[in-house]
């Protein structure tokens, strides 16, 4: 799906004027390498011992999943004018240089930029974007995208994004059954949706008259629908055109593991990226 809305985007683009010059294309990959064993939590009550917050992400189906986009990318044609590829580990930085070497035609239209990734993209965004245009695939690992991130590619009225949502290893996993959420969780929670009213969203209060009085008791009811419609709603609040219908990625047990999802910040040439990108996600929905 990324390559076919990548060779559809670069074709679009090609000789579309900005001032009297076409558009300088860049594609980005922010999070390109970083590991799923690199973030560690120490969870509440496992008596200050420090494992992954979200184990499962370290299992070979989710890294499968991530693998390949930067030569993906790297291979679409036409090509883009600029590749920018952002990961914090120096490691598998010089991994990505290899990249160089597979594409020698593309060496110097290659970047790699060590840092870490919500701080690289937000900086980028605040430059002028008029004569610029570019696709950005935010694919993390975790629950690492903060919302100040998205908010700033929104703003750039220039980037299409599609965005790895952890849905049901990420967010689903630390929504607990009784609504009684650690305060890292919370935070953590707050900085992905940009707001504490998710927690409204996923949860109830249900009052019940006994002889002592009143009693209340919170009940889940998000379910991996829910979330997703919600995460939607707020990429609507700062994207201009958005996927209703993203894609629920699963691994062979039927767990759902992402959603990937669809938002385009350039008003007038919205119309057309969503309805490439409806296209290609109905298409792989049947």
């Amino acid at each position: 799906m990324l390559a076919g809305y990548l060779r559809s985007y670069t074709t679009a683009l090609k000789d579309k004027p900005s001032r009297n010059r076409p558009f300088v294309k860049t594609y980005i990959d922010a999070f390109a390498g970083t590991g799923y064993r690199e973030g560690r939590h120490v969870a509440p009550g496992d008596g200050g011992s420090s494992r992954l917050l979200l184990p499962d992400l370290a299992q070979q189906e989710p890294q499968d999943l991530l693998d390949g986009s930067a030569r993906i990318a790297l291979k679409t044609q036409p090509p883009f004018d600029n590749y920018l590829f952002i990961e914090r580990s120096e490691a598998r930085c010089e991994d990505l240089e290899t990249l160089r070497g597979e594409f020698p035609e593309l060496t110097s239209a290659i970047r790699i930029r060590r840092g870490e990734a919500n701080a690289e993209i937000q900086d980028l965004c605040k430059g002028d974007w008029r004569s610029r245009r570019a696709v950005l695939f935010l694919d993390p690992y975790g629950m690492q995208v903060e919302w100040e991130t998205i908010a700033a590619v929104a703003g750039t009225k220039a980037i299409d994004t599609w965005i790895l949502f952890p849905l049901g290893i990420g967010v689903n996993r630390l929504l607990t059954r009784s609504g009684d959420i650690p305060e890292s969780w919370r935070r953590c929670l707050d900085g992905l949706f940009g707001t504490p009213d998710w927690f409204d969203e996923f949860y109830r209060v249900e009052r019940t008259s006994t002889l002592f009085g009143h009693e209340e008791e919170t009940i889940k009811r998000a379910s991996k629908d829910t979330i997703g419609r919600y995460f939607v709603s707020r990429l609507r609040s700062v994207f201009p055109a958005v996927s209703e219908r993203p894609l629920v990625l699963s691994n062979s047990s039927n767990c759902p593991l992402y959603l990937l999802c669809f938002a385009a910040s350039n008003e007038r040439g919205a119309p057309i990226a969503l309805r490439i990108a409806n296209h290609l996600l109905s298409k792989r929905m049947e």
